[in-house]
């Protein structure tokens, strides 16, 4: 099966841009991921996602998952459980290890789903 691949538009534009200030995820009081290099994606009438360099993400909490999505506009998402005291947090993270050309930017890159963790912008 061949998926569509489409290109932002006027109808559907997706701008990413850097986030100049610091960015940090926290869990249940752990610290997840702190950075000041976050990617701020804005896509169409979605809420703007802040995407982490890996470098500044505490890989150790995470957990690779077997499940995937996709986006016309982005490709194939891989999710990340995050580990907590008390269990886990499942495919609370993505990333686009290898996006569409459209958005090169997020390659490697992770986001959090905002009603799993706690992203605060200082």
């Amino acid at each position: 099966m061949t998926r569509p691949v489409l290109k932002p538009n006027a109808l559907h534009p997706i701008d990413i841009a850097p986030n100049p200030r610091r960015v940090t995820v926290t869990v249940d009081g752990r610290t997840i991921a702190d950075t000041t290099r976050a990617l701020v994606l804005k896509e169409a009438s979605y809420r703007a996602v802040q995407y982490f360099p890996r470098e500044d993400v505490d890989m150790s909490a995470l957990e690779p998952t077997t499940s995937h999505s996709y986006c016309p506009f982005k490709g194939q998402a891989s999710y990340y459980s995050v580990r907590t005291d008390d269990g886990e947090l499942h495919d609370a993270v993505w990333s686009y290890e290898h996006p569409h050309d459209a958005v090169p930017q997020i390659a490697g890159y992770l986001a959090f789903y905002p009603d799993r963790v706690q992203i605060t912008e200082h």
